[in-house]
């Protein structure tokens, strides 16, 4: 038999997601601030192109989140 769907803590752990991904993008810019003059193109268009995926996920995460959010009120 299937287990039920619980989903009481997926709001949890997106916001958790959320907050790692923001503290990725945020190390990676530091970084990208601090060694601008020591790091290649090569370089700096990998970390730039992860930055762009983490806002990405970050975005799809908090979409993710209201549609969690909407199912708990209706629950």
């Amino acid at each position: 038999m299937a287990k039920p769907d619980d989903r009481s803590d997926n709001v949890e752990h997106l916001q958790d997601a959320v907050q790692n991904t923001i503290e990725n993008l945020n190390e990676a810019e530091d970084y990208l601030s601090e060694h601008a003059d020591e790091i290649g193109s090569t370089e700096r268009s990998r970390i730039e192109e992860k930055n762009e995926n983490r806002r990405e996920s970050i975005r799809s995460f908090r979409s993710e989140i209201k549609d969690e959010a909407r199912y708990d009120h209706q629950s």
